[in-house]
């Protein structure tokens, strides 16, 4: 369980595919505080740490993940948004977050606002997920509230600190992006759409 709040970029040193799985090597400074078999958050996915050798650490990605996510694209010296789990007890300062993602989303529209950042992401509809305005989403594992919600697309405001301090500073029109979708919505309009059918 996560919280969307992120609490380093880490930065992916090295890859390797074997067979179906990909094995990402990421340097942080929150490397010292992990142990092996810990789960970890990457760009809103969450993995499991196999290795740690003083500050990298790595991850293994199933095909499951690489079908489903923006891990697959990434390349050596990346930077990547990384949160680990949260404890028990920790105020919540994001929103519920599963590290699961439900699919990706491209980036439509960037555009700096005098000080801040806007940001527009398309996404297709026909999974069945949906946003509503003013409610939460993660997006690259940053937890943000949706803004101009539409039935396949939404924009989110960014403010300088996110921007500084997560890859969005990296995005630009055509970036592809994790997206979790609120995870109470999500129950609520599958028990409407089991309701009604």
């Amino acid at each position: 369980m996560f919280t969307g709040i992120i609490e380093d970029l880490g930065i992916v040193k090295s890859l390797e595919k074997n067979k179906g799985n990909f094995h990402i090597t990421i340097q942080s400074k929150i490397t010292p505080e992990l142990k092996i078999d810990q789960s970890v958050a990457h760009n809103g996915v969450c993995l499991t740490v196999v290795s740690i050798n003083n500050e990298e650490y790595v991850v293994t990605a199933i095909k499951e993940t690489l079908d489903k996510t923006n891990i697959g694209e990434l390349n050596i010296n990346d930077t990547i948004n990384l949160e680990r789990a949260m404890k028990l007890g920790d105020r919540l300062d994001g929103h519920i977050v599963q590290g699961h993602v439900d699919q990706t989303a491209t980036c439509v529209e960037a555009t700096e606002e005098n000080g801040s950042w806007s940001y527009t992401f398309s996404y297709d509809a026909a999974l069945n997920n949906i946003t509503i305005e003013k409610g939460s989403v993660t997006v690259n594992g940053v937890s943000l509230t949706v803004v101009n919600s539409k039935e396949s697309a939404f924009s989110v405001a960014i403010i300088p600190y996110t921007y500084e301090h997560t890859t969005f500073k990296n995005l630009r029109k055509g970036s592809k992006v994790n997206l979790e979708f609120d995870v109470i919505g999500k129950y609520v309009k599958r028990l409407n759409d089991l309701r009604l059918s």
